[in-house]
């Protein structure tokens, strides 16, 4: 027969909906502890004088009972679990002692030696719980089982986990907003619905690194070079996404930013919806926040701008097909941030000081931000038309129109010129 050691547990899962969970102590461990104990429908008595702010707001919601006082024997006769967490050494050897006789697993922050439960490091990714020990040293370097589990849930979301015979397949299309540029800023979920799918269609401004992690089953489509010129290019991408996702498989529109930010997006979920397709829309950082942010430039700053305004800058401002009110854009005192407008800002600088926006207003050009060759031109809206081509600036770019320019001069990461 096996010794076991003496550090050795035997991991479960608690079902405690509807049974007595009851904590000792409100400080910084029942903060980290209880949203868990809530989320898995626990019925809650904590008990302690006091309490952090966070755990008296759950308290007034509702989401537990508190007795503002300090340990009593016989607290945890009806309990089913419990966590030991004060402050007062001599009230949690005594509780513990408790849950020994009363064969109620007990949990001590101060002392997993003198536990019968150890609490491990969780995470979740799509249902699935990950719940890390480390058993050596009873638990002592919660560190190491945290590193553990992150790896294991980092590659949950991502995919680089599940085996390819194991993959979740959703026939459907996914419209996932890659962020700005840089792969690291897609969201978890975007790179999930990436390692699940069957046929990407990607955007040129999309995050391209992620395109080289798919595995070599993945069909990937560059809509930049489906057929038929510019005005039926947004249609054949519909019909792509269309034609695809009838063929069961699962597809994912992988577009620069966010899908609803100037993406076209709505447009190919009117169309998949037309064609009885479902569509899960999947939101991304826009560049137009993110790019500015990346080069210190908040878009709002106390004191210096209380709004912001995201603008279009593909039709110049005299062009008929224009929708932009420049006139009134020009009276406002805060942030204008002009997207896909190189190629246009002079007529754009020209129709805002005509219209009243001084002509020193500092303006910043962010060309490929977030990305390595990220770079920054300063101007004001007099030299912008001058100085963009001087720097010879090409699209992708992010144009900042207002004195948040200039409001946080001490940070300056990326390249300056």
């Amino acid at each position: 027969m096996a010794v076991p050691s003496e550090h050795a547990a035997y991991p479960v899962g608690l079902r405690l909906t509807g049974r007595r969970v009851v904590v000792l102590g409100g400080g910084q461990v029942a903060q980290r502890r209880l949203p868990a104990l809530i989320a898995a429908g626990a019925d809650i008595l904590l008990i302690s004088p006091s309490a952090t702010p966070s755990v008296e707001a759950m308290a007034d919601a509702g989401e537990l009972t508190w007795e503002r006082r300090g340990y009593r024997p016989g607290d945890l006769a009806d309990a089913w679990y419990a966590l030991i967490s004060t402050d007062d050494d001599a009230a949690n050897a005594a509780a513990s002692q408790e849950a020994e006789e009363n064969r109620v697993w007990a949990v001590r922050s101060d002392d997993a030696e003198a536990a019968t439960a150890w609490t491990p490091a969780t995470g979740r990714s799509e249902g699935v719980t990950v719940a890390v020990l480390n058993t050596e040293g009873a638990g002592r370097d919660p560190r190491r089982a945290a590193a553990v589990r992150d790896a294991i849930v980092e590659g949950l979301r991502d995919g680089t986990i599940a085996a390819p015979h194991h993959r979740r397949r959703t026939p459907g299309v996914a419209l996932v907003g890659g962020g700005p540029g840089d792969p690291d800023l897609i969201t978890v979920r975007g790179r999930r619905l990436l390692a699940e799918a069957d046929v990407v269609i990607a955007d040129r401004l999309g995050p391209r690194d992620l395109l080289d992690e798919l595995p070599p089953h993945v069909e990937v489509i560059d809509a930049a070079k489906i057929p038929y010129g510019r005005y039926m290019a947004q249609e054949a991408i519909n019909q792509a996404l269309i034609e695809h996702a009838q063929a069961g498989k699962a597809v994912v529109r992988l577009k620069g930013g966010d899908p609803f930010v100037f993406g076209r997006g709505m447009e190919e979920a009117e169309a998949l919806a037309e064609a009885g397709i479902t569509c899960t829309v999947v939101p991304g950082i826009s560049s137009s926040i993110s790019v500015p942010g990346a080069v210190g430039v908040p878009v709002t700053h106390r004191g210096v701008a209380h709004e912001f305004t995201v603008v279009s800058g593909h039709v110049a401002p005299d062009d008929p097909r224009s929708l932009v009110d420049w006139a009134s854009l020009a009276k406002l005192r805060g942030t204008l941030v002009i997207l896909m407008g190189v190629d246009k800002i002079a007529s754009i600088a020209a129709a805002l000081t005509q219209h009243g926006r001084a002509a020193d207003t500092p303006v910043a050009v962010i060309q490929e931000g977030t990305m390595a060759t990220q770079r920054r031109v300063d101007a004001t809206l007099e030299t912008v038309g001058a100085r963009v081509k001087e720097e010879d600036v090409r699209p992708p770019a992010v144009i900042v129109i207002g004195d948040v320019v200039h409001a946080a001069k001490t940070f300056a990461p990326g390249s300056h010129s």
